[in-house]
């Protein structure tokens, strides 16, 4: 980043840069602070130029680089930036801008058609220019709005008065569904007739049809007719094969015209796309692919994830189905790393993890582990990513490694005290589910409750594990006194809300009632008195604060109902309040 401090611009100027700068820096996301900062850049010293000086050059050029790093797909941004370094610095610097451009956004039309522009201007060798083109045309050729780029192409050999180019040009396009096809055919056909009949069609189709001419004349007994006549009959033959082509354009054009004339917005911006369009690209998708065109479908995916970029629903299908296809694993990797490095938020770890798994059934062990870390890193709470990298681990290297994993995370001081709450329930899961040890699994959740009590999930976790452990009429006896004593724990030793205790304690009252034994009304009588009674009967919250409020740190009402709120399904969850509440258990 450039050294604001050191720029020659006047000290106000500077201040101003600087202060933008830090609200960039606080959000980076905030789309409306870099549009400040550079309009700011570009109004320097009056307006930049070639004579600016090169701290104001250094500062403008920073601050468009961080910016289209960020958001590399506003193609505007792109060109006018080309557009300031042409200024600046000539057409060179300027090339590099939009190569860096077209690299970011390669399927963009109105992008390649400027820069395609800008090559026709300020290049005067035909091949180079023709080079750019062609590699527009494999990035944009097919986009059903490709019309203003196979537009400068022709104008381009117009201009070279290159008509058999333009000719070629137009066989190519009137081939491809586009929004002005019609166009392209009427101005095809007119040229095909004063084309030279052998650059109409390859050969063998050419030979094919004067064959058939020649057919055609001698069942009518028209041998000897002049080569005039014959070439008029091959020619109209010709144009007859390219009216199916065009028909065939037609019907494939107004298939595609019911989702093309939804989309409102073909471009990428931060704002949130419409429920409907969201729909239309889903359906346009569906229906692409349901076309079976390898290449049409690829392009309609590059286009879809232009505007839906930041949505990994689209990457995320885009790479199944591009797994689904024969020997296509780079290009699976591909998409999974630009959704991941790019485009969908680290706060949507979803992709991510997609990503891990890929890699892992490719037999890249390592890679799918970096990917759990650099997840953690941003999101130290991602209950998602710790319980996907314990279960790689698990795959991979045996249950200790798993559990190793879970310890590490519980261990750490970055980890917020409900996401280790959650990490004790998921382990002894593994001891009960996976080691098939009830005990371990038990002891578990036994020594981590003087810990965790403040937990929900822990509680639903601890009484789900009893509730579910196998039982008969001799071991009823002891399976109740197990779960009578776990409630007993959740009164003496947790501050969850009342309100939570309330519809924990419905499971107990649920098993009593269902599962109890002689004397159990008498304790689900006392139950519904003491938890659902008046204030004057009420046990909740009595005991806690007197036998073990001192042990864990206090955490407010509200910041505790909203944590485990999102914490009931761990997957949705990403906890927002401060490191207050902090703890590390012990292992014994």
């Amino acid at each position: 980043m450039a050294d604001f401090s050191q720029f020659g611009a006047p000290d106000e100027e500077n201040g101003e840069i600087q202060k933008l700068n830090q609200d960039v820096e606080a959000d980076t996301d905030s789309f409306e602070a870099w549009e400040k900062l550079i309009r700011a850049c570009e109004a320097q010293e009056g307006g930049l130029n070639r004579n600016s000086s090169p701290q104001a050059l250094a500062t403008l050029r920073d601050t468009y680089d961080r910016f289209l790093l960020k958001f590399p797909l506003l193609f505007g941004y792109w060109k006018k930036y080309a557009d300031l370094e042409f200024n600046i610095s000539g057409p060179e610097s300027a090339e590099m801008i939009y190569e860096r451009g077209c690299a970011s956004i390669k399927n963009c039309v109105d992008l390649w058609a400027s820069y395609c522009s800008f090559k026709m201007e300020t290049t005067h060798t035909p091949h180079l220019v023709r080079e750019l083109f062609e590699r527009a045309a494999t990035c944009v050729g097919l986009d059903f709005l490709a019309h203003p780029f196979w537009d400068k192409y022709i104008e381009y050999e117009e201009r070279q008065e290159a008509q058999d180019k333009i000719f070629s040009i137009l066989q190519r396009v009137i081939h491809i569904p586009m929004h002005q096809y019609a166009r392209y055919f009427e101005r095809f056909r007119q040229m095909a007739h004063s084309r030279p009949i052998g650059e109409l069609v390859p050969a063998d189709a050419l030979a094919r049809f004067r064959t058939e001419v020649e057919v055609e004349t001698a069942a009518y007994g028209g041998l000897g007719r002049p080569e005039l006549e014959v070439e008029r009959d091959i020619r109209a033959k010709i144009d007859a094969m390219y009216y199916e082509i065009f028909q065939r354009t037609q019907d494939e054009t107004t298939k595609r015209w019911t989702y093309e004339s939804e989309v409102k917005r073909p471009y990428f911006h931060v704002t949130e796309l419409e429920n409907s369009q969201i729909a239309n690209w889903r359906k346009y998708l569906d229906f692409e692919e349901a076309q079976g065109d390898f290449a049409r479908i690829v392009f309609l995916y590059e286009r879809c994830l232009v505007t839906c970029a930041l949505y990994d629903e689209f990457w995320i299908r885009y790479a199944r189905w591009m797994l689904a296809q024969s020997g296509k694993d780079e290009e699976v990797r591909h998409i999974y790393m630009r959704a991941a490095t790019l485009f969908v938020p680290v706060s949507r770890p979803g992709i991510r993890l997609q990503w891990a798994y890929f890699e892992e059934s490719s037999g890249r062990i390592g890679v799918s582990r970096d990917i759990h870390e650099a997840i953690l890193i941003q999101l130290p709470d991602c209950v998602e990513a710790i319980v996907s990298w314990a279960n790689l681990e698990r795959r991979q290297n045996g249950l200790d490694a798993a559990i190793q994993v879970y310890k590490a995370q519980i261990d750490d001081q970055h980890v917020n005290i409900f996401t280790k709450a959650v990490l004790v329930t998921e382990w002894a899961s593994l001891l009960w589910t996976v080691k098939g040890s009830i005990a371990e699994a038990r002891t578990v959740f036994a020594k981590n409750v003087q810990w965790y009590g403040d937990s929900r999930h822990f509680w639903e976790k601890w009484i789900k594990f009893e509730l579910e452990q196998p039982t008969s009429i001799e071991l009823e006896s002891q399976h109740a006194e197990r779960i009578e004593h776990i409630f007993k724990e959740l009164l003496a030793k947790s501050r969850i809300s009342s309100a939570a205790k309330k519809e924990l304690f419905m499971t107990y009252l649920d098993y009593l009632h269902k599962r109890g034994g002689k004397d159990a009304m008498k304790t689900f009588l006392r139950l519904d008195r003491e938890i659902y009674g008046p204030a004057s009967l009420s046990v909740l919250d009595k005991s806690v604060s007197k036998e073990n409020g001192a042990s864990r740190p206090v955490m407010d009402e509200a910041t505790r109902a909203k944590a485990e709120t999102r914490y009931s399904n761990y997957y949705e969850y990403y906890v927002e309040h401060d490191a207050s509440a902090q703890g590390n258990a012990p292992f014994e």
